[in-house]
């Protein structure tokens, strides 16, 4: 059985950032040259993106969070972008990635809500998922979307009746990209259970949004689900509170005990799983993890834990 561990968007080893901004604001401003602005911003975005991904290899990280906003404005509907010009950067990346086995996903923005009650944020959502969907075929990897159910307004059996109504207005191959993440306070691991089953959804298991938000079950009894709506490697989001006043928060680094704990709770399953650490000191924290768990006698290979 092996564990590997991977970590969201930002190194702190590099500096580089694969998601640099240029507001709408800023970009009305420049005028006729708030293109030229976009597109050098978009590149150095790819270049940066392209450094990441390359430290990740030599470091031994085969898991990685990409960030939605490699293209800034994409979404925007005053803003024209044709992604085609970017195809050899793209291809780069996805050479990049199918060459090393690397596995990426990304997480939509909070604001893409998929259950809302405003049809234009709807629209916005599945218009977004369709980008992101040509993204990857550009790179020609397959990779996957990371949702949250949203938000509840009446109640929650609406809200989740409204995020499966929708998420069936989207192309299957879409539809298939999507993983389900239970959230820290409406949408527990049940309730993301419940919709796996009527729309055969893969589930994220969130380890500390279940432990704010338990829905008065014993994630124990739930583990074996939540892996088989996976085909391949299930993944996983571990994270530990930043305090017991602040315990929602992430904390900058994971708390080895709670750690080897979930260690123990998974091994039972001997199979492979991806776990994604939600660290606010980012790829620090995942060598900081792999040195305790050395130490504790774990037996290690690069970032990965072999159980």
């Amino acid at each position: 059985m092996k564990v590997r561990l991977g970590y969201a968007c930002i190194t702190n080893a590099l500096d580089e950032s694969s998601s640099s901004l240029l507001t709408y604001t800023h970009f009305k401003k420049l005028g006729s040259s708030g293109y030229d602005k976009l597109n050098e911003v978009i590149i150095s975005n790819f270049n940066s993106l392209e450094n990441i991904l390359k430290y990740n290899i030599s470091n031994d990280i085969k898991f990685y969070r990409l960030s939605s906003n490699i293209i800034p404005l994409i979404s925007h509907p005053n803003v024209d972008i044709d992604l085609t010009k970017y195809k050899d950067y793209f291809k780069r990346i996805g050479d990049i990635i199918n060459k090393n086995k690397l596995r990426v996903d990304m997480h939509v923005d909070p604001y893409y809500v998929l259950n809302s009650v405003n049809e234009d944020v709807v629209k916005s959502t599945i218009n977004i998922c369709k980008i992101y969907h040509n993204m990857f075929k550009l790179m020609n990897i397959k990779s996957n979307l990371i949702f949250h159910i949203g938000g509840k307004t009446i109640s929650k059996e609406e809200g989740i009746k409204r995020f499966i109504n929708n998420f069936k207005l989207l192309d299957k191959e879409i539809q298939d990209m999507i993983l389900i993440e239970n959230d820290d306070k409406i949408y527990d691991i049940i309730d993301c259970i419940n919709i796996s089953k009527s729309i055969n959804c893969k589930i994220v298991l969130d380890y500390h949004h279940y432990m704010c938000n338990k829905g008065g079950v014993d994630i124990k009894d739930y583990l074996e689900y939540i892996f088989n709506t996976f085909e391949g490697i299930p993944k996983v989001h571990f994270s530990s509170p930043k305090s017991k006043k602040e315990y929602r928060a992430h904390h900058d680094y994971i708390n080895i005990k709670e750690f080897t704990k979930f260690l123990d709770m998974i091994k039972v399953y001997n199979r492979d799983i991806d776990i994604m650490i939600e660290a606010k000191m980012k790829d620090d924290a995942v060598f900081r993890l792999i040195r305790q768990l050395k130490y504790l006698g774990y037996k290690v290979e690069g970032t990965t834990i072999i159980m």
